[in-house]
């Protein structure tokens, strides 16, 4: 049974309203604690799916009412009686789609739009492995480099905040993201200008041609990097897969541009932006299908125009990609 522990610290010209409100919610159970400063712990415990729901509410609460707070804590290991369910239950449960609080989700969101000291040197160092990969023409440096590749975070962050019309953190992970592809792209520019290598291996070459097959690649990623995220499942394997849309071909323009070869930094280029479309596609729909939106008015308003329009302008993009790779059949001469 996957549950929450929700703290709410209840002021008290509110304690008894809070205490009828909370009648109103399904929980496993709950607990009360006087505090020091006069107000009131409400420890609740929420089946996972509950979880959102109540936090929708406490968040409008506290908007409102001074010194009412909320905390959210996972919770590992709870035992009672009655947390023994039937056969049924547990059935009809796992039938459902399953994911964490929009709340948890974009705390992580948030971590994940901004350019770290972490992110900037894991950036480069997954571009110099993926660099010598290519020059060693190994398969395995190569891999090796999309492991620590943190591309994932914001690529779905761009997803997330375009489904909740959050325009100020979704420029923050479009910011992330060309920073990320852009130092990957500089690092390859100069190991080529500087060791004036011209490439021949089957690593490089294959990242400068882009197929139909590269959109359905990008989906399968997307959708991917989306579930774990939904459920907040570890982000290395699934990231890997989205390293393998994004860190190669990144690492081949940028080689391609070192040493002037413009045909193949035009081929690499295209599967570029053809990958983070998909990726970005299969994303804003699995965040609009399971249900991620906002609560407040305002917000909500937002979030209906920029959810479609997403939707669209990704998908839009996608299709002129596909045509322009179907009639030049993935060669591509300036």
């Amino acid at each position: 049974m996957s549950l929450r522990l929700v703290e709410v610290h209840v002021p008290p010209s509110h304690i008894k309203e809070f205490q009828k409100q909370l009648e109103d919610f399904s929980f496993q159970s709950y607990w009360i604690e006087k505090e020091a400063d006069g107000r009131t712990l409400f420890r609740i415990l929420f089946k996972n799916d509950k979880v959102e729901e109540i936090l929708n509410d406490l968040e409008e609460i506290s908007n409102i009412v001074d010194g009412f707070e909320t905390i959210l804590i996972p919770v590992h290991a709870y035992f009672s009686k009655e947390s023994v369910k039937s056969e049924r239950e547990k059935k009809q449960e796992s039938a459902k789609v399953k994911r964490a609080s929009r709340h948890e989700l974009l705390t992580t969101v948030k971590t994940n739009s901004r350019i770290t000291w972490n992110y900037s040197l894991l950036i480069v160092l997954s571009a110099i492995v993926a660099t010598v990969g290519f020059i060693k023409d190994s398969e395995a440096v190569v891999i090796g480099a999309m492991v620590i590749a943190p591309m994932i975070g914001p690529v779905i962050s761009i997803a997330f905040t375009s489904v909740l019309g959050d325009y100020k953190l979704l420029s923050k992970s479009a910011l992330t993201l060309l920073g990320g592809v852009g130092g990957v792209v500089m690092i390859s520019v100069f190991f080529a200008a500087f060791t004036h290598m011209e490439l021949e291996t089957n690593q490089y070459l294959s990242r400068t041609k882009v197929e139909v097959a590269d959109i359905i690649l990008g989906v399968a990623s997307g959708a991917a990097g989306s579930l774990a995220f939904l459920n907040r499942l570890s982000g290395n394997l699934v990231g890997v897969m989205v390293a393998v849309a994004l860190l190669p071909p990144s690492v081949a323009l940028g080689f391609s541009m070192g040493n002037g070869d413009w045909n193949f930094a035009y081929g690499a280029f295209l599967l570029v932006t053809v990958n983070i479309m998909s990726i970005l596609l299969a994303a804003v729909i699995i965040f609009s299908v399971t249900g991620i939106r906002p609560v407040l008015w305002k917000e909500v308003q937002k979030a209906n125009v920029s959810r479609p329009l997403s939707f669209i302008f990704v998908f839009t993009i996608i299709l002129i990609l596909a045509v322009l790779i179907v009639i030049s059949g993935g060669e591509f001469n300036l």
